[in-house]
């Protein structure tokens, strides 16, 4: 727990170095971490989870997410058929990634949803291992979200090429940002986020800067 806290009070320390920490919502990624982990870092102060998988996050956080009212985070690529349950777990979904999610998010969307809010991913790196809108179709997959399906859209999302420099492709989401009127920018991660975060992130994802490494 002490390292936990240590780690989180580093990144916060980083953050404050460039501008206010609490403009940044610091997720931290604790998929394939235990509940005991989970546990640790809710007594160290975190009480926002990013998850990528429905299942785990549903069994792992079932007893404690409304006891300690957190705030949690659909962070990897979400299928189809886990739509219904994605929208009953998380508050806000980052990897909006395909037409046919959109619509299966629009269709199984109510009022009693505990989602509220949705990241557009954009394959910044135009890379064809990963998922995400290309980017010359990005504003129109922007705009038919917002309204025409009417999905409450607040920003983008990316995951630059691995070991390339990440800041010119955090500069290219910020522009698609800025011209589509949105004002969130989901990007940054353990090894990048200040990088992220002096391009204007509003939302970094840490992992191991935050729990070390996992494991193996």
């Amino acid at each position: 727990m002490e390292k936990i806290a240590q780690n989180l009070e580093k990144i916060t320390n980083s953050i404050n170095s460039i501008m206010n920490a609490d403009r940044v919502k610091i997720i931290a990624v604790s998929k394939s971490h235990s509940l005991d982990t989970v546990s640790k870092a809710i007594k160290s102060g975190v009480f926002c989870f990013g998850e990528n998988k429905v299942r785990e996050c549903k069994e792992k956080f079932k007893e404690i997410v409304n006891q300690f009212n957190l705030d949690l985070h659909m962070i990897g690529h979400l299928q189809t058929n886990k739509v219904k349950d994605a929208l009953r777990i998380f508050g806000t979904i980052h990897t909006l990634d395909r037409e046919n999610l959109a619509l299966e998010i629009k269709k199984k969307l109510s009022e009693n949803s505990i989602t509220k809010d949705f990241f557009i991913q954009i394959n910044i790196g135009e890379e064809a291992q990963k998922s995400g809108i290309a980017i010359d179709q990005s504003d129109n997959f922007i705009q038919w979200c917002t309204n025409d399906l009417k999905l409450n859209i607040i920003g983008l999302m990316c995951i630059p090429p691995f070991e390339a420099k990440a800041t010119p492709y955090f500069e290219k989401l910020k522009t698609i940002a800025k011209r589509n009127h949105l004002k969130k920018l989901s990007m940054g991660m353990s090894g990048d986020y200040i990088d992220a975060v002096k391009c204007g992130a509003t939302h970094i994802r840490i992992g191991t800067g935050i729990f070390g490494e996992r494991n193996k």
